[in-house]
């Protein structure tokens, strides 16, 4: 039903009983619902109360722990969403997509280069992973002695105003200390077979609570009496503790350690306190020492004899990892590519299969087949010799470059048929009529065509096996190692593999000295990259 109106200067209005405005209303009453509550609107809300929870949620955690530059990133990502996502901007659109993957690459490529960069240039590693606060508490925790002639104490952990603290029942009395104050008499506290169930002001804690607070616990020190010589009670497991006296003190005024016996050790300037003989003493903490980790390096007596041997075999490795996967792959393209013969297709799919099965399944399984003992080579192919294809270095290289040839030349012979099949035919028939030969026709055609194509792909070949650390890791471990060498270094480890040796196998985990490595090792790539498409010309033929 419509109704008709006239307003004060006699233009006669139309409208529908049920409140719809008419077509010729101004847009702004037309669409006013679009701008309500819709549901639109309700799953934007949604969408933005979740990723701010999530994002407070971190911002808090980073918080709590003290890590300030995660919490300053994780604000300005949280405020930077919302002005993208939220704010009804057209010019915004574009951030939209973008802001994801520009958030990914800050964390997964910009922080990890800056904090490897960083940790380059520190002594980070075993003994020195910490602040040198974290270190002299815990060189005066560590370097203790069992106070001659005291007993045992029969404790019950308690949680407290001021954290943990220790009850034990002396004399007929409940003693309760904390961390900051010695044991003292608690009134009101109930016992049950001599050990401390109920104290006033105090919660007990359950056997499940304790175990969750191991860490916490181990530190605990709670001193006896007010007398040093009385040393402070330590407890391993919760429920027996004994008077320990610490062996070392900090002296604060001489910024050293003081043993029992008058010993100073002193900061030596490295990281760690050390003593007039010597004496190193352990744990230290993170200092910066410049380019010490670069020289170390280079260094012949650190690492400079095994850094040029397996800089050189790196080399090598990559290089003839794609020279022999590209020109089996080129060769088995250019056989199956010619339409004369038949069942390529099949060829094709049998050929393209060893890239399909996961490499990770594929080196496990060489390396059980190139076993000396029990291998399938050894003990079927080759009928029972002993041939060390993993144990001898250069059988070693020799075996990880024909695996390797294995998992890659699927991949180029997939890139090299599509490559083949977009050069024009006419260029071959023209060829022919002048004369050119099948080889003269691959020297002029074939081969700059592909490059033109394939070259990139090439160069990004040569940058991941140059990283190649599953093959190498599955198959020899790096070996065989050289025992005389102090890193674990073997004959067949590539830089990769020798700076997680460094890293995490060796036994003294330089997290320093393995930064500075891997900043090597990117710096060889980024350089061996430029001067390989400079030369190639690949981007100006692309472009």
């Amino acid at each position: 039903m419509s109704t008709s109106t006239t307003t004060r200067d006699g233009t006669a209005t139309s409208g529908t009983a049920d409140g719809d405005t008419a077509p010729g209303a101004p847009r702004e009453r037309r669409h006013a619902h679009s701008r309500g509550f819709g549901p639109g609107f309700v799953v934007k809300l949604v969408l933005m109360a979740l990723i701010n929870a999530f994002g407070l949620f971190g911002i808090l955690a980073a918080w709590a722990v003290g890590s300030w530059g995660i919490l300053v990133f994780l604000a300005a990502a949280l405020l930077a969403a919302d002005l993208v996502y939220f704010l009804p901007a057209r010019r915004l659109l574009p951030a939209k997509y973008l802001f994801p993957g520009l958030a990914f690459l800050l964390v997964f490529q910009v922080f990890v280069l800056v904090y490897t960069a960083a940790t380059a240039f520190t002594n980070y590693g075993d003994g020195h992973n910490a602040t040198k606060d974290a270190a002299i508490t815990q060189l005066t925790t560590t370097y203790e002695q069992r106070v001659e002639g005291s007993e045992a104490y029969a404790v019950t952990v308690l949680e407290g105003p001021d954290g943990l603290a220790l009850a034990a029942v002396q004399d007929d009395r409940v003693l309760v200390g904390a961390a900051d104050r010695p044991l003292a008499p608690l009134e009101g506290a109930a016992v049950t077979e001599g050990r401390v169930v109920e104290a006033p002001g105090y919660e007990v804690l359950s056997y499940a609570e304790v175990v969750g607070a191991q860490d916490e616990l181990g530190e605990l020190r709670v001193p006896v009496s007010g007398q040093a010589e009385d040393g402070a009670l330590r407890t391993d497991d919760g429920r027996t503790a004994y008077a320990y006296e610490p062996t070392l003190a900090y002296d604060e005024a001489a910024d050293a350690m003081v043993a029992a016996d008058g010993t100073v050790y002193a900061d030596n300037g490295e990281g760690a306190f050390a003593g007039p003989d010597g004496e190193v003493l352990r744990p230290g903490w993170r200092v910066f020492v410049g380019l010490d980790n670069f020289g170390a390096i280079f260094d012949p007596a650190v690492l400079g004899g095994p850094f040029v041997a397996v800089t050189l075999w790196t080399f090598a490795f990559a290089v003839l990892s794609v020279a022999l996967t590209f020109f089996l792959g080129l060769l088995l393209a250019i056989l199956f590519n010619d339409e004369r013969l038949r069942f390529r297709n099949v060829y094709r799919a049998v050929v393209f299969l060893p890239y399909a099965f996961p490499a990770f399944l594929s080196i496990l399984i060489w390396a059980g087949l190139l076993n000396t003992d029990f291998g399938f080579v050894n003990e079927v192919l080759l009928g029972g010799t002993g041939v060390p294809w993993l144990e001898n270095p250069w059988l070693a290289k020799l075996s990880l470059l024909l695996v390797n040839l294995w998992l890659g030349f699927p991949y180029m012979f997939l890139v090299t048929t599509g490559a083949l099949q977009a050069i024009p035919g006419e260029l071959y028939e023209s060829a022919e009529m002048d004369g050119a030969g099948p080889v003269r026709q691959f020297g002029s055609i074939t081969l700059p065509m592909l490059m033109v194509a394939v070259g990139p792909l090439l160069i990004a070949s040569f940058a991941m096996n140059f990283n190649n650390f599953n093959v190498v890791y599955l198959l020899t471990g790096g070996g065989p190692q050289d025992l005389e060498s102090t890193t674990g270094v073997g004959a067949t480890d590539i830089l990769i593999s020798f700076v997680y040796k460094i890293a995490f196998a060796g036994g003294t985990n330089d997290y320093g000295l393995a930064s500075a490595l891997s900043i090597l090792i990117f710096i060889m790539v980024a350089v061996v990259s430029a001067l390989t498409f400079r030369r190639s010309k690949a981007l100006e033929e692309i472009s």
